[in-house]
């Protein structure tokens, strides 16, 4: 067991998860666009690694569903008012604690310094903060604002600015995360142990190693 100065996490998919049906919202967000379905959750979350890094949500969604439609021979021109309406379906206030999310949260707080550093902007992310009442939660919170230099992770940017807010060393701070491209990749670049969270995606490509891998969040306990 390790004694850090500063724990951070990611939130989507590591401290909560929607409670929205993906199907639904996908469905509905094509029917907003009057097109037949070319893709399901399970394609959008198989695109995902293939993107390029943007900063807002509307270029992350406007990029993925122009991967998806690609390889579907569909037409790529859709792609951003599928991701318009997409991000109109989507509810960010329907979220709901990972199993194990709250405990993992507390066991942190009562060992370290807490940081939050998220792939999203701040307006969305807080709603979700909010429905899980934990926004008082973290000593430091960061989000993406290119505006303001902070691009997503893997960027160096959100770890550099939640390490000097609660003024930790890199060698001393560890980062909870479930994506090995932006959780992982950022912290192992920045010199930060790493704690991947395995949730269970089945097209996950192993290219960057963790210094922890957990298969619930539970297990947080054992490393901290």
């Amino acid at each position: 067991m390790a004694a850090y100065d500063a724990i951070c996490f990611d939130l989507d998919s590591t401290l909560c998860e929607p409670t929205q049906d993906p199907a639904a919202v996908l469905e509905r967000a094509f029917e907003g666009v009057d097109r037949n379905p070319f893709c399901t959750p399970d394609d959008l979350r198989a695109a995902v690694p293939a993107l390029p890094t943007v900063g807002t949500a509307e270029e992350f969604y406007a990029e993925l569903f122009a991967e998806v439609a690609d390889r579907a021979d569909a037409d790529p021109a859709l792609a951003p008012s599928l991701a318009e309406r997409y991000l109109e379906v989507q509810d960010p206030t329907a979220v709901r604690f990972r199993p194990g999310a709250e405990a993992a949260l507390e066991h942190a707080r009562e060992r370290g310094r807490v940081g939050l550093i998220t792939n999203g902007g701040r307006k969305t992310q807080i709603q979700k903060l909010r429905a899980l009442g934990i926004e008082d939660a973290f000593d430091v919170r960061v989000y993406t604002d290119p505006n303001a230099g902070v691009y997503p992770k893997p960027d160096a940017a959100p770890f550099e600015r939640a390490l000097g807010a609660l003024e930790a060393s890199p060698e001393r701070a560890i980062h909870v995360g479930d994506s090995l491209r932006a959780d992982v990749a950022g912290a192992n670049a920045m010199g930060l142990d790493s704690a991947w969270i395995d949730v269970g995606r089945d097209d996950v490509a192993r290219e960057h190693e963790p210094t922890y891998e957990l298969d619930r969040l539970e297990a947080l306990e054992s490393i901290v």
